[in-house]
């Protein structure tokens, strides 16, 4: 019996060729993203449809293209004029993201202190270096900060080994990552007094010992210490 002949592909097919396996559109959300998370855009900035797309060098599409997903999911928000803009924050929004953050990135570093491996942890010290850097710095950069920041807390999470989780995470912190603002960008002497750094140092030891409670436990006083600041500047609305 003879063995069945290979199908061939269909000639309109074959001429299409190989695509990218990510568009310019996913690339360009990818990056508005990761700016909204680490804190690099301020609740009310605006943004420039025209100069991301000149920056990241990309045509308007795929600018539109990622612009329209954020604002879909509340990320980001159009005007009557027709600007974008990041959403502004109010203190009951605010305190409603906190309560929820406290459970679920308490939880999440709970597990990473029961899952992490020793790769984990090597980008937790990394990371949490960084941002130690700053804080000690005469002159610290605020943007290099806040950018270490969500990227220590973000090696934490990814540690659990629970992708799920991970997202629930991101959503949360593609609203909140913009008010981190309020609090790491306040003025270095914010940076160097806030607590942060011993929090973070609490954090990254517990997960190595495979301390649950002590994990959770740095995390949740992180997120308050922060939250409390915050909230003292006014600067969220009524």
């Amino acid at each position: 019996m003879s063995s069945p002949r290979p199908t061939k592909t269909p000639s309109a097919i074959a001429q299409i060729g190989r695509l990218e396996r990510v568009t310019l559109g996913e690339r360009v959300h990818t990056e508005l993203r990761e700016l909204l998370m680490s804190g690099e855009l301020a609740p009310g900035q605006k943004m420039s449809l025209r100069s991301v797309a000149e920056t990241l060098g990309v045509s308007m599409m795929p600018v539109r293209e990622a612009v329209s997903r954020l604002v879909a999911d509340q990320s980001l928000e159009v005007l009557p004029n027709r600007a974008v803009r990041v959403p502004l924050m109010n203190l009951a929004r605010f305190r409603e993201l906190t309560t929820v953050r406290l459970a679920v990135e308490g939880f999440a570093a709970e597990q990473a202190a029961r899952s992490r491996a020793e790769s984990d942890l090597a980008a937790m010290r990394q990371f949490e270096k960084a941002f130690l850097t700053e804080a000690r710095s005469s002159d610290p950069h605020a943007d290099r900060a806040v950018r270490a920041n969500k990227d220590l807390h973000f090696a934490v999470y990814r540690a659990t080994g629970l992708p799920t989780l991970v997202g629930i995470i991101e959503g949360l912190w593609l609203k909140i990552g913009p008010v981190l603002n309020f609090d790491l960008k306040a003025s270095p002497e914010r940076l160097r007094t806030g607590g942060a750094a011993g929090h973070h140092r609490r954090l990254v030891a517990a997960v190595k010992d495979g301390d649950g409670a002590a994990a959770r436990k740095a995390l949740i006083d992180d997120i308050e210490g922060a939250a409390s600041f915050i909230e003292s500047t006014g600067r969220l609305l009524d």
